[in-house]
């Protein structure tokens, strides 16, 4: 398990990623509050998911070998 987390994106990918999850956190307690419950939830958890993936310095497309700009 070591291997698949092993960090593979520099420190501005991660500031994006850590500004792109706390955007989506933010946005899921909006949605979640006044528009749709489902939809909160779902910003929520892939806010989490993006803000785990700056805090690791792993990007999920990279590891698949998709090439990311960031």
């Amino acid at each position: 398990m070591r291997k698949l987390f092993t960090p593979n994106i520099d420190s501005r990918g991660r500031l994006v990623r850590a500004a792109l999850g706390i955007a989506l956190l933010a946005g899921g307690w909006i949605a979640h509050v006044k528009e749709s419950e489902g939809l909160g939830v779902a910003l929520i958890v892939f806010g989490g998911f993006v803000c785990f993936e700056a805090a690791r310095g792993w990007c999920v497309a990279r590891a698949c070998g998709i090439k990311t700009r960031l």
